[in-house]
C-alpha cells in the first residue's frame, strides 16, 4: 500500500483528494496547520498530523516518522486578493513552506510530487480557452508563489530525479455527492458558497463587480470545476508518475459560466430569489476566463464527471443546507 502526504489536507481540495485516495487504498498522512482548513473534513483512515510547514524541525520530523511514497501539496494561502495587501504571506510563506517540504522529501528519496497549481499563472492569456502552453505571466502574488514552487520542481527533477506534475485550474466548486464534506470558509470570497449564503440568509445579497463587460449578459465569465474532478485529476495524474516523467496541465470544464448564469442556476436550485446588486468592476476582472483541459484528457484520459453548473451548484446547495455553520454544525 503506498503512502503518500498531503499537506493541507484539512482544506476544502485537499479534504476531497485525501476522501478519495483513501476510500482507494492509499495509506494516508496529513498534516495541516488549520489555519483555513478543518480537523473534522479529514478522513478519519487518514493519520492526522496538527502542524505548519514554515517549522522546519516540524517538517523534518513528519519525514523522519513516515516512509513517504509521494507527496500531492495543496498547503498554500490561496486569495489573490489577499496577495495584494499581504503579499509576503504569498511571496515568502508559500515559497518558504514548499521549500521546507521539497528538501525533506529530496533527502529521503520521495520521486513523486503533484502540485496544485493555479490558472492565476496566466494573467493576460493570448487564447481563450487557456492551454497549457499558454505563457506564463502571473496575476498577482498568489500567482507567482504558485510559478515560484514549478520552478523549484523543475530544479528537483533536474538534481534529485523527483517527477511532477503540476495542476493549474480556476474554481473550485461543488462539495462531495455523499454530503458529508464541503467548503467551509471564514470569510468567503467565492461566488458559489457566497450565493448560497444568501439563500440561506446569511448574508444580506450578492454584489455583482460590473455589469457592462462583452459578454452576452455583460457579467464576467468563469469556468467551474467540480471539486470531485479534480481529486480525480490529482489521482490520475499522481498514478501517471510511475513512468517518472513530470507533466504540466490545466484544468476546467472548458465551458464557462457568466455570474449571471450561477446566479439564476442557483435560484433554480434553492427556490429562492436570492438578492444581487451591481457594484463597479474590480480592478484586472478579465472578461473571460476558460480552461483547455485537453492534454490531460489525451494524456491521461481524464474527463469531468460533474461538468454541468447544476451538478456542481447542487452539490455545495446540499452540503451548505445540511452544514449551515460549516463543520462547526456537526460540534
Amino acid at each position: 500500500m503506498a503512502k503518500v502526504l498531503v499537506t493541507g489536507g484539512a482544506g476544502y481540495i485537499g479534504s476531497h483528494v485525501t476522501d478519495m485516495l483513501v476510500e482507494r487504498g492509499y495509506d494516508v498522512v496529513v498534516i495541516d496547520n488549520l489555519y483555513t482548513g478543518h480537523a473534522e473534513a479529514v478522513h478519519p483512515k487518514a493519520t492526522f498530523v496538527k502542524g505548519d510547514l514554515l517549522d522546519k524541525p516540524v517538517v523534518d520530523k513528519l519525514f523522519a516518522d513516515h516512509k513517504f511514497d509521494g507527496i500531492l501539496h495543496f498547503a498554500s494561502h490561496t486569495l489573490v486578493g489577499e496577495s495584494w495587501e499581504k503579499p509576503w504571506l504569498y511571496l515568502r510563506d508559500n515559497h518558504v513552506a514548499a521549500s521546507h517540504v521539497l528538501e525533506a522529501a529530496a533527502n529521503t528519496g520521495v520521486k513523486k510530487f503533484i502540485l496544485s497549481s493555479t490558472a492565476n499563472l496566466f494573467d493576460a492569456p493570448e487564447r481563450i480557452p487557456i492551454t497549457a502552453e499558454e505563457r506564463i505571466v502571473p496575476g498577482s502574488p498568489y500567482g507567482e508563489s504558485k510559478f515560484l514552487v514549478e520552478r523549484q520542481l523543475y530544479w528537483m527533477e533536474r538534481v534529485y530525479g523527483m517527477a511532477s506534475v503540476c495542476l493549474r485550474y480556476f474554481n473550485a466548486s461543488g462539495a462531495h455527492p455523499n454530503g458529508h464534506i464541503g467548503e467551509d470558509h471564514t470569510p468567503e470570497f467565492h461566488l458559489i458558497p457566497i450565493i448560497l449564503q444568501v439563500a440561506l440568509g446569511q448574508r444580506e445579497k450578492l454584489t455583482i463587480f460590473g455589469e457592462d463587460y462583452p459578454t452576452a449578459d455583460g457579467t464576467c465569465i468563469r469556468d467551474y470545476i467540480h471539486v470531485i474532478d479534480l481529486a480525480e485529476a490529482h489521482i490520475l495524474a499522481y498514478e501517471a508518475l510511475a513512468d517518472g516523467k513530470s507533466r504540466k496541465y490545466n484544468l476546467g470544464n472548458g465551458k464557462g459560466y457568466s455570474i449571471r448564469q450561477v446566479l439564476d442556476t442557483a435560484k433554480q436550485i434553492t427556490g429562492v430569489d436570492i438578492k444581487a446588486t451591481v457594484g463597479p468592476r474590480r480592478p484586472g476582472d478579465p472578461a473571460t476566463l476558460i480552461a483547455d483541459s485537453t492534454r490531460i484528457q489525451q494524456e491521461l484520459g481524464w474527463h469531468p464527471e460533474f461538468g454541468s453548473l447544476h451538478q456542481i451548484i447542487e452539490t455545495a446547495w446540499n452540503w451548505h443546507k445540511s452544514h449551515p455553520q460549516g463543520y462547526a454544525s456537526k460540534k
